[in-house]
């Protein structure tokens, strides 16, 4: 019953806000409600494909035993390389984009290989790696915004196909169906949920322990890298402080949808379902006029919520099996 109650609660939650706001803004602020709208929806959908896009490599890295707490430097980063190489390199969009995910890729390979190679706690590795590349990306730019891109710069973020689907969106599905996929049905799939389990058993297994890390953290590093190309497609701008707070925002959508700390959990229906929970709090929030500061402290709140819940339940499992 436990488990089907942590499978399902993400859920039941996005279902549950989905249903107040709409009725908070009717009877507490005596207007019609304007989140159920397909334009709000629509712009909820383009505000939350950034942190699920990174939210899916991040599932990997979570469900490995790891953890990447650099995506949101990576994200300026890669933003402003690819915007450099625009602009002072003349390349046309296409090869931008490009250099943006191979940048995020490079960055997350060198993520990887630290953990593995030195040894150190991922959390540690990261944390430094995540001063490093805003420095970097502020270097590169004197701390200016890169300016004079391409006129059609901002097709990544701005292009609906059928006249109604936002690209972001669609981009969403189509990696959340590849590492799905990846997940379940594939070897790498099956030793990422091994690793987090239990990696010294992992490796007496015979898997690769520290090849398949370094593959975790680069897949992380270009989905991170993608988004900062998204990032740079919806303001026309390569923005060195881009990205900051979206580790958090990241991490959490992973936890909240089931997702846990110390490895071995964790599904991309799940990460989804927790980053649309993490939009439609702050569209909500927006729409009942709610500070901002008020909102930074539930988002918290329901961060601790979460891995309490994790915790709890890995203890009671703990306990069953003693």
């Amino acid at each position: 019953m436990s488990e089907w109650l942590k499978r399902f609660l993400p859920f039941i939650s996005l279902i549950v806000l989905c249903a107040l706001i709409p009725l908070a803004e009717y009877f507490v602020l005596g207007q019609d409600p304007k989140f159920i709208t397909a334009g709000n929806l629509a712009a909820i959908a383009r505000q939350t494909a950034v942190i699920t896009i990174m939210a899916m490599g991040m599932t990997m890295v979570m469900v490995s035993g790891g953890i990447d707490l650099s995506v949101g430097s990576i994200v300026g980063l890669a933003g402003v390389v690819g915007s450099m190489a625009m602009v002072n390199g003349g390349m046309p969009v296409a090869v931008g984009i490009l250099v943006c995910v191979l940048i995020g890729a490079a960055s997350g390979l060198i993520n990887g290989s630290a953990v593995t190679i030195l040894k150190i706690p991922a959390f540690i590795v990261t944390l430094g790696a995540m001063g490093i590349y805003r420095g970097l990306a502020l270097y590169l730019c004197d701390g200016n915004a890169v300016v004079g891109l391409p006129k059609n710069a901002g097709f990544l973020a701005e292009t609906n196909l059928l006249g109604a689907i936002p690209l972001p969106l669609m981009m969403v599905v189509a990696i959340a169906l590849i590492v799905h996929f990846v997940l379940s049905h594939t070897q790498l799939g099956r030793f990422c949920y091994a690793m987090g389990s239990n990696i010294e058993a992992a490796r007496y297994a015979g898997i690769r322990v520290s090849r398949y890390q370094i593959l975790y953290y680069t897949i992380l590093g270009a989905l991170a890298g993608l988004a900062g190309a998204i990032d740079v497609s919806r303001t026309v701008t390569g923005q060195p402080n881009a990205g900051e707070g979206y580790e958090l925002n990241v991490i959490a959508a992973v936890v909240i949808g089931g997702g846990s700390l110390s490895g071995g959990q964790g599904t991309v229906v799940g990460t989804i379902i927790g980053s649309l929970i993490m939009g439609v709090l702050a569209n909500g929030g927006n729409l009942l006029q709610i500070s901002p500061f008020i909102q930074k402290i539930v988002i918290g709140a329901v961060i601790v919520l979460a891995v309490t819940f994790d915790e709890f339940q890995r203890r009671r499992v703990e306990t069953s099996e003693a």
